[in-house]
């Protein structure tokens, strides 16, 4: 589980989970970050160890190392939302990369659809 948690948030920079385990696995990914801002072989072996999947490995030494190489540390937030999970209460999440871009992609995209719509009402 942990595993697929941390190659998640490499993979999409932002996921949805629970309070509890954000936090546990916060750690998780901030090490693995680490561990991709310095490029050789044996962080990259060690980086496929853990992920077991390349495509994130690869996005991890390629894209989310060298926009951290200034950074310290703290490459992970914790957001804590209004919203409770349906069955158990548990409070939800979002664990994301600090610096990312998926906020404003989204908002691009549903832009996109907009003028697309707009343009579909208009013929």
């Amino acid at each position: 589980m942990e595993r697929n948690f941390v190659c998640s948030v490499i993979k999409h920079e932002r996921v949805v989970t629970t309070l509890p385990k954000a936090k546990a696995l916060q750690r998780n990914v901030e090490k693995m970050i680490t561990l991709g801002k310095k490029q050789d072989l044996t962080r990259l072996r060690k980086a496929i160890a853990y992920l077991r999947d390349k495509d994130a490995a690869h996005k991890l030494f390629e894209e989310l190392g060298p926009r951290y190489a200034d950074r310290p540390g703290g490459y992970t937030r914790v957001v804590r939302l209004s919203e409770f999970r349906v069955g158990d209460g548990t409070p939800k999440a979002i664990l994301e990369l600090v610096d990312n871009k998926v906020l404003e992609q989204q908002l691009e995209a549903a832009a996109a659809d907009e003028d697309l719509d707009q343009d579909r009402d208009e013929d």
